[in-house]
Protein backbone atom coordinates (compact mmCIF):
# COMPACT_ATOMS: atom_id res chain seq x y z
CA UNK A 1 0.00 0.00 0.00
CA UNK A 2 1.45 3.33 -1.23
CA UNK A 3 0.71 6.22 1.67
CA UNK A 4 -2.21 4.08 2.87
CA UNK A 5 -4.27 3.57 -0.12
CA UNK A 6 -4.81 -0.20 -1.64
CA UNK A 7 -3.50 -0.32 -5.45
CA UNK A 8 -5.50 -2.87 -7.19
CA UNK A 9 -6.27 -3.82 -11.36
CA UNK A 10 -9.19 -4.97 -12.65
CA UNK A 11 -8.92 -7.61 -15.29
CA UNK A 12 -12.13 -7.45 -17.76
CA UNK A 13 -14.34 -4.67 -18.04
CA UNK A 14 -17.86 -6.43 -18.32
CA UNK A 15 -20.98 -6.08 -16.70
CA UNK A 16 -18.93 -7.88 -13.74
CA UNK A 17 -15.49 -5.95 -13.95
CA UNK A 18 -17.43 -2.26 -13.44
CA UNK A 19 -19.07 -4.10 -9.98
CA UNK A 20 -15.81 -4.95 -8.82
CA UNK A 21 -14.41 -1.64 -9.47
CA UNK A 22 -17.09 -0.07 -8.03
CA UNK A 23 -16.99 -2.14 -4.76
CA UNK A 24 -13.06 -1.26 -4.72
CA UNK A 25 -13.57 2.54 -5.01
CA UNK A 26 -16.14 1.85 -1.92
CA UNK A 27 -14.37 -0.43 -0.03
CA UNK A 28 -10.81 2.72 -0.32
CA UNK A 29 -9.21 1.51 -2.84
CA UNK A 30 -7.13 3.08 -5.79
CA UNK A 31 -8.44 1.60 -8.83
CA UNK A 32 -5.01 2.46 -10.80
CA UNK A 33 -5.84 0.47 -13.94
CA UNK A 34 -7.88 -2.20 -16.51
CA UNK A 35 -6.91 -4.78 -18.57
CA UNK A 36 -9.59 -5.62 -21.35
CA UNK A 37 -10.01 -7.83 -24.02
CA UNK A 38 -7.68 -5.79 -26.29
CA UNK A 39 -5.15 -3.21 -25.29
CA UNK A 40 -7.47 -0.50 -27.62
CA UNK A 41 -10.64 -1.78 -25.38
CA UNK A 42 -8.21 -1.12 -22.15
CA UNK A 43 -7.45 2.58 -23.57
CA UNK A 44 -11.18 3.18 -24.00
CA UNK A 45 -12.16 1.68 -20.35
CA UNK A 46 -9.00 3.46 -18.52
CA UNK A 47 -10.66 6.72 -20.29
CA UNK A 48 -14.25 5.62 -19.12
CA UNK A 49 -13.05 4.96 -15.67
CA UNK A 50 -10.63 7.76 -14.71
CA UNK A 51 -7.69 5.29 -14.38
CA UNK A 52 -4.26 5.81 -15.01
CA UNK A 53 -3.55 2.73 -16.67
CA UNK A 54 -4.62 0.66 -19.85
CA UNK A 55 -2.63 -2.65 -19.40
CA UNK A 56 -2.07 -4.45 -22.87
CA UNK A 57 -1.01 -7.85 -20.93
CA UNK A 58 -1.07 -10.43 -17.90
CA UNK A 59 2.47 -9.83 -17.71
CA UNK A 60 2.25 -5.34 -17.46
CA UNK A 61 -0.01 -6.50 -14.31
CA UNK A 62 1.96 -8.27 -12.52
CA UNK A 63 5.08 -6.57 -12.91
CA UNK A 64 3.14 -3.15 -11.59
CA UNK A 65 3.47 -2.09 -8.11
CA UNK A 66 -0.08 -3.08 -7.18
CA UNK A 67 -1.82 -4.77 -3.85
CA UNK A 68 -4.27 -6.87 -4.95
CA UNK A 69 -5.67 -7.84 -8.70
CA UNK A 70 -9.24 -8.57 -9.54
CA UNK A 71 -9.70 -10.93 -11.99
CA UNK A 72 -13.33 -10.71 -14.33
CA UNK A 73 -12.37 -12.08 -17.38
CA UNK A 74 -13.75 -14.96 -19.63
CA UNK A 75 -13.22 -18.03 -17.59
CA UNK A 76 -10.45 -20.03 -19.45
CA UNK A 77 -7.93 -17.14 -18.27
CA UNK A 78 -9.08 -17.27 -14.49
CA UNK A 79 -6.37 -19.80 -13.52
CA UNK A 80 -3.40 -18.38 -15.61
CA UNK A 81 -3.86 -14.76 -14.87
CA UNK A 82 -4.38 -16.04 -10.77
CA UNK A 83 -1.65 -18.19 -10.74
CA UNK A 84 0.87 -15.48 -12.48
CA UNK A 85 -0.65 -12.55 -9.92
CA UNK A 86 -0.05 -14.76 -7.08
CA UNK A 87 3.07 -15.51 -8.03
CA UNK A 88 4.32 -12.40 -8.36
CA UNK A 89 2.99 -11.48 -4.61
CA UNK A 90 -0.36 -9.90 -5.30
CA UNK A 91 -3.21 -10.63 -3.31
CA UNK A 92 -6.21 -12.05 -5.98
CA UNK A 93 -9.91 -11.92 -5.87
CA UNK A 94 -10.83 -14.08 -8.91
CA UNK A 95 -14.66 -14.86 -10.16
CA UNK A 96 -15.85 -17.89 -10.31
CA UNK A 97 -15.16 -20.77 -12.02
CA UNK A 98 -11.89 -21.43 -10.55
CA UNK A 99 -10.74 -22.66 -13.96
CA UNK A 100 -12.12 -24.39 -16.65
CA UNK A 101 -11.44 -28.11 -15.21
CA UNK A 102 -10.95 -30.08 -12.49
CA UNK A 103 -7.36 -29.96 -12.48
CA UNK A 104 -7.10 -26.33 -13.16
CA UNK A 105 -9.00 -25.49 -9.95
CA UNK A 106 -6.42 -27.86 -8.13
CA UNK A 107 -3.38 -25.86 -9.60
CA UNK A 108 -5.18 -22.94 -8.11
CA UNK A 109 -5.74 -23.53 -5.16
CA UNK A 110 -2.68 -25.07 -4.68
CA UNK A 111 -0.50 -22.05 -5.53
CA UNK A 112 -2.68 -19.83 -3.09
CA UNK A 113 -1.83 -21.96 -0.64
CA UNK A 114 1.72 -22.45 -0.96
CA UNK A 115 1.77 -18.66 -1.42
CA UNK A 116 -0.25 -17.81 1.80
CA UNK A 117 -1.37 -14.57 0.14
CA UNK A 118 -5.47 -13.68 0.14
CA UNK A 119 -7.55 -15.13 -2.27
CA UNK A 120 -10.75 -14.64 -2.32
CA UNK A 121 -13.95 -15.82 -4.97
CA UNK A 122 -17.30 -13.83 -5.86
CA UNK A 123 -19.98 -16.51 -4.33
CA UNK A 124 -21.55 -13.09 -3.38
CA UNK A 125 -24.88 -14.15 -2.40
CA UNK A 126 -23.47 -15.72 1.17
CA UNK A 127 -23.04 -11.68 1.87
CA UNK A 128 -26.64 -11.05 1.37
CA UNK A 129 -27.56 -9.66 5.30
CA UNK A 130 -30.76 -12.25 5.30
CA UNK A 131 -28.83 -15.24 3.95
CA UNK A 132 -26.66 -14.58 7.26
CA UNK A 133 -29.75 -14.79 9.02
CA UNK A 134 -30.95 -18.19 7.25
CA UNK A 135 -27.63 -19.72 7.93
CA UNK A 136 -27.58 -18.35 11.60
CA UNK A 137 -31.00 -20.09 12.14
CA UNK A 138 -30.28 -22.94 10.05
CA UNK A 139 -27.43 -24.50 12.43
CA UNK A 140 -29.18 -22.87 15.43
CA UNK A 141 -30.17 -25.81 17.69
CA UNK A 142 -34.16 -25.09 17.58
CA UNK A 143 -34.58 -25.76 14.00
CA UNK A 144 -33.96 -29.43 13.81
CA UNK A 145 -31.83 -31.74 11.47
CA UNK A 146 -32.72 -30.77 7.79
CA UNK A 147 -35.09 -33.01 6.16
CA UNK A 148 -34.35 -31.99 2.82
CA UNK A 149 -32.20 -29.17 0.71
CA UNK A 150 -33.96 -27.64 -2.51
CA UNK A 151 -34.20 -25.01 -4.81
CA UNK A 152 -33.55 -23.42 -8.04
CA UNK A 153 -31.31 -20.60 -9.85
CA UNK A 154 -33.07 -19.17 -12.70
CA UNK A 155 -32.34 -17.09 -15.46
CA UNK A 156 -33.90 -16.37 -18.95
CA UNK A 157 -31.53 -14.01 -20.61
CA UNK A 158 -30.35 -16.81 -22.98
CA UNK A 159 -34.16 -17.85 -23.78
CA UNK A 160 -33.77 -15.60 -27.39
CA UNK A 161 -31.98 -18.44 -29.55
CA UNK A 162 -30.21 -15.57 -31.35
CA UNK A 163 -28.42 -14.06 -27.88
CA UNK A 164 -25.16 -15.38 -27.59
CA UNK A 165 -21.88 -14.83 -25.17
CA UNK A 166 -18.52 -16.21 -24.68
CA UNK A 167 -20.02 -18.52 -21.87
CA UNK A 168 -21.84 -20.56 -24.52
CA UNK A 169 -18.41 -21.23 -25.86
CA UNK A 170 -16.63 -24.26 -24.01
CA UNK A 171 -13.02 -22.92 -25.11
CA UNK A 172 -13.76 -19.63 -23.36
CA UNK A 173 -15.96 -20.79 -20.66
CA UNK A 174 -15.52 -24.37 -20.06
CA UNK A 175 -17.37 -27.74 -20.76
CA UNK A 176 -20.13 -26.52 -18.11
CA UNK A 177 -22.31 -23.22 -18.71
CA UNK A 178 -25.70 -23.07 -16.77
CA UNK A 179 -23.97 -25.22 -14.16
CA UNK A 180 -20.72 -24.23 -14.35
CA UNK A 181 -21.88 -20.33 -13.94
CA UNK A 182 -24.82 -20.38 -11.83
CA UNK A 183 -25.58 -23.72 -10.59
CA UNK A 184 -21.94 -23.24 -8.40
CA UNK A 185 -23.24 -20.37 -6.59
CA UNK A 186 -26.66 -22.47 -5.22
CA UNK A 187 -24.36 -25.46 -4.16
CA UNK A 188 -22.33 -22.79 -2.40
CA UNK A 189 -24.56 -21.08 -0.40
CA UNK A 190 -26.75 -24.49 0.16
CA UNK A 191 -23.10 -26.06 1.76
CA UNK A 192 -22.67 -23.00 4.01
CA UNK A 193 -25.77 -22.30 5.24
CA UNK A 194 -26.18 -25.92 6.05
CA UNK A 195 -22.83 -27.09 7.01
CA UNK A 196 -23.64 -30.45 5.19
CA UNK A 197 -21.39 -30.91 1.78
CA UNK A 198 -22.43 -32.83 -1.28
CA UNK A 199 -20.97 -36.22 -1.66
CA UNK A 200 -23.38 -38.38 -4.38
CA UNK A 201 -25.01 -36.27 -7.19
CA UNK A 202 -27.25 -37.88 -10.15
CA UNK A 203 -27.70 -35.45 -12.85
CA UNK A 204 -29.17 -34.29 -16.27
CA UNK A 205 -28.71 -31.93 -18.56
CA UNK A 206 -29.88 -30.26 -21.59
CA UNK A 207 -29.56 -28.21 -24.08
CA UNK A 208 -32.81 -26.83 -25.91
CA UNK A 209 -31.86 -24.66 -28.36
CA UNK A 210 -29.13 -26.78 -30.44
CA UNK A 211 -27.42 -23.65 -32.48
CA UNK A 212 -26.41 -20.16 -31.63
CA UNK A 213 -24.42 -17.34 -32.90
CA UNK A 214 -21.13 -17.62 -33.21
CA UNK A 215 -20.36 -14.10 -32.27
CA UNK A 216 -20.93 -12.76 -28.67
CA UNK A 217 -22.70 -10.25 -26.86
CA UNK A 218 -22.07 -8.74 -23.57
CA UNK A 219 -23.18 -11.57 -20.85
CA UNK A 220 -26.95 -10.51 -19.75
CA UNK A 221 -27.27 -8.27 -22.43
CA UNK A 222 -29.97 -10.61 -24.51
CA UNK A 223 -28.55 -8.53 -27.41
CA UNK A 224 -30.00 -10.96 -30.45
CA UNK A 225 -27.19 -11.03 -33.58
CA UNK A 226 -27.57 -12.29 -36.79
CA UNK A 227 -23.98 -14.08 -37.02
CA UNK A 228 -23.90 -17.40 -38.60
CA UNK A 229 -24.97 -20.20 -36.10
CA UNK A 230 -22.68 -23.03 -34.32
CA UNK A 231 -23.45 -25.80 -32.69
CA UNK A 232 -24.06 -25.38 -29.11
CA UNK A 233 -22.28 -28.32 -26.67
CA UNK A 234 -22.80 -26.51 -23.26
CA UNK A 235 -26.10 -27.32 -21.37
CA UNK A 236 -29.36 -24.44 -20.95
CA UNK A 237 -30.52 -26.44 -18.32
CA UNK A 238 -29.05 -28.72 -15.23
CA UNK A 239 -30.87 -30.48 -12.98
CA UNK A 240 -29.23 -32.54 -9.87
CA UNK A 241 -30.57 -34.98 -7.16
CA UNK A 242 -27.82 -35.28 -4.40
CA UNK A 243 -27.02 -36.06 -0.94
CA UNK A 244 -25.05 -35.00 1.95
CA UNK A 245 -22.09 -36.21 4.65
CA UNK A 246 -25.25 -36.60 6.85
CA UNK A 247 -27.65 -38.15 4.58
CA UNK A 248 -29.52 -35.74 3.88
CA UNK A 249 -31.64 -35.87 -0.11
CA UNK A 250 -31.33 -32.54 -1.84
CA UNK A 251 -32.34 -31.24 -5.22
CA UNK A 252 -31.54 -28.49 -7.46
CA UNK A 253 -32.97 -27.18 -10.87
CA UNK A 254 -30.59 -24.71 -12.80
CA UNK A 255 -31.18 -23.05 -16.12
CA UNK A 256 -30.58 -20.12 -17.97
CA UNK A 257 -33.76 -20.50 -20.18
CA UNK A 258 -36.76 -19.63 -17.63
CA UNK A 259 -38.83 -17.09 -19.22
CA UNK A 260 -39.21 -14.18 -16.82
CA UNK A 261 -36.65 -15.22 -13.84
CA UNK A 262 -34.04 -12.74 -13.61
CA UNK A 263 -31.46 -14.01 -11.13
CA UNK A 264 -33.62 -16.14 -8.79
CA UNK A 265 -31.36 -18.18 -6.64
CA UNK A 266 -34.24 -20.11 -4.35
CA UNK A 267 -33.17 -22.14 -1.55
CA UNK A 268 -34.91 -23.99 0.80
CA UNK A 269 -34.01 -26.16 3.88
CA UNK A 270 -36.28 -28.34 5.62
CA UNK A 271 -35.85 -29.09 8.72
CA UNK A 272 -37.10 -31.44 11.76
CA UNK A 273 -38.78 -28.39 13.68
CA UNK A 274 -38.42 -25.26 10.72
CA UNK A 275 -38.08 -24.37 7.51
CA UNK A 276 -36.27 -21.51 5.92
CA UNK A 277 -36.35 -19.95 2.55
CA UNK A 278 -34.02 -17.07 0.32
CA UNK A 279 -35.25 -16.00 -2.41
CA UNK A 280 -32.21 -13.38 -3.93
CA UNK A 281 -34.92 -11.72 -6.36
CA UNK A 282 -36.49 -10.96 -2.78
CA UNK A 283 -33.02 -10.67 -0.69
CA UNK A 284 -34.61 -8.09 2.09
CA UNK A 285 -36.58 -10.74 3.86
CA UNK A 286 -36.50 -14.24 4.54
CA UNK A 287 -39.54 -17.02 4.88
CA UNK A 288 -38.89 -19.16 8.20
CA UNK A 289 -41.97 -22.04 8.34
CA UNK A 290 -43.61 -23.57 11.42
CA UNK A 291 -46.02 -26.51 11.98
CA UNK A 292 -48.15 -23.83 13.49
CA UNK A 293 -46.99 -20.15 12.39
CA UNK A 294 -44.84 -19.04 9.57
CA UNK A 295 -42.71 -15.49 9.91
CA UNK A 296 -41.85 -13.68 7.05
CA UNK A 297 -38.84 -11.26 8.41
CA UNK A 298 -37.22 -8.70 6.90
CA UNK A 299 -33.44 -7.44 7.00
CA UNK A 300 -33.21 -5.44 10.08
CA UNK A 301 -29.90 -3.58 11.66
CA UNK A 302 -31.39 -3.26 15.16
CA UNK A 303 -32.46 -7.23 15.40
CA UNK A 304 -31.64 -10.80 14.35
CA UNK A 305 -28.46 -12.48 14.23
CA UNK A 306 -25.05 -10.93 14.15
CA UNK A 307 -23.69 -11.25 11.06
CA UNK A 308 -27.22 -10.20 9.16
CA UNK A 309 -26.72 -7.04 11.76
CA UNK A 310 -23.28 -6.23 10.60
CA UNK A 311 -24.06 -6.64 7.14
CA UNK A 312 -26.97 -4.59 7.01
CA UNK A 313 -25.64 -0.74 6.51
CA UNK A 314 -29.41 0.47 5.80
CA UNK A 315 -32.02 1.01 8.14
CA UNK A 316 -34.96 -1.50 7.92
CA UNK A 317 -37.01 -1.26 4.81
CA UNK A 318 -34.16 1.26 2.71
CA UNK A 319 -33.84 -2.34 0.44
CA UNK A 320 -30.08 -3.31 0.23
CA UNK A 321 -29.33 -5.46 -3.26
CA UNK A 322 -26.47 -7.03 -4.91
CA UNK A 323 -24.77 -4.39 -5.34
CA UNK A 324 -24.25 -3.95 -1.57
CA UNK A 325 -24.06 -7.78 -1.42
CA UNK A 326 -20.74 -7.54 -3.67
CA UNK A 327 -19.33 -4.39 -1.73
CA UNK A 328 -19.51 -6.32 1.51
CA UNK A 329 -17.72 -9.22 0.24
CA UNK A 330 -15.39 -6.83 -1.33
CA UNK A 331 -14.79 -4.98 2.08
CA UNK A 332 -14.25 -8.25 3.63
CA UNK A 333 -11.96 -9.58 1.06
CA UNK A 334 -9.72 -6.01 1.96
CA UNK A 335 -10.25 -6.90 5.69
CA UNK A 336 -8.53 -9.86 5.63
CA UNK A 337 -5.80 -8.11 3.27
CA UNK A 338 -5.45 -6.10 6.19
CA UNK A 339 -5.34 -9.53 8.66
CA UNK A 340 -8.50 -9.75 9.77
CA UNK A 341 -11.06 -12.67 9.67
CA UNK A 342 -14.03 -12.08 8.42
CA UNK A 343 -17.03 -14.53 8.67
CA UNK A 344 -18.02 -16.90 5.44
CA UNK A 345 -15.19 -15.54 3.50
CA UNK A 346 -14.87 -17.72 0.58
CA UNK A 347 -11.49 -18.48 -0.88
CA UNK A 348 -9.49 -20.28 -3.83
CA UNK A 349 -10.55 -23.75 -1.16
CA UNK A 350 -14.32 -23.39 -2.14
CA UNK A 351 -13.71 -22.67 -5.63
CA UNK A 352 -12.24 -26.19 -6.00
CA UNK A 353 -15.19 -27.16 -4.34
CA UNK A 354 -17.25 -26.16 -6.64
CA UNK A 355 -15.16 -27.59 -9.44
CA UNK A 356 -15.54 -30.99 -7.79
CA UNK A 357 -19.44 -30.76 -7.36
CA UNK A 358 -19.18 -29.74 -11.15
CA UNK A 359 -17.02 -32.58 -11.95
CA UNK A 360 -19.24 -34.80 -10.28
CA UNK A 361 -22.32 -33.66 -12.32
CA UNK A 362 -20.99 -33.54 -15.35
CA UNK A 363 -19.59 -37.32 -15.76
CA UNK A 364 -23.37 -38.37 -13.71
CA UNK A 365 -24.74 -36.76 -16.95
CA UNK A 366 -22.66 -38.74 -19.04
CA UNK A 367 -22.63 -41.62 -17.07
CA UNK A 368 -26.45 -41.84 -16.09
CA UNK A 369 -25.12 -42.96 -13.17
CA UNK A 370 -24.88 -41.49 -9.04
CA UNK A 371 -21.09 -40.08 -9.28
CA UNK A 372 -19.14 -39.39 -6.13
CA UNK A 373 -17.76 -35.74 -5.76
Amino acid sequence: MTNGVRKVAVLGAGMIGEVHRRAAVLAGAEVVGVMASTPERSQEVAAQWGVAKAYGTIDEVVADDLDVVHICTPNASHVPYAVAALEAGKHVVCEKPLGVSLADAQHAAEVAERTGLINTMPFAYRFHPMAREMRARVQDGGFGAPNLIHGSYLQDWLLDPRASSWRVDPQAGGPSRAFGDIGSHWCDLAEWVTAERITEVVADTSIAIKQRPAATAASFSAAPTDAPLADVTTEDSALILFRTDRGTSGSAVISQLAAGRKNRLWLEVDGASHSAVFDQEHAEELWIGGEDQSLLLVRDPNHGASEQRRLSHLPAGHAQGYAQCFENFVADTYAAIDGEAPEGLPTFADGLRAAQICDAMLRSAESRKWETV
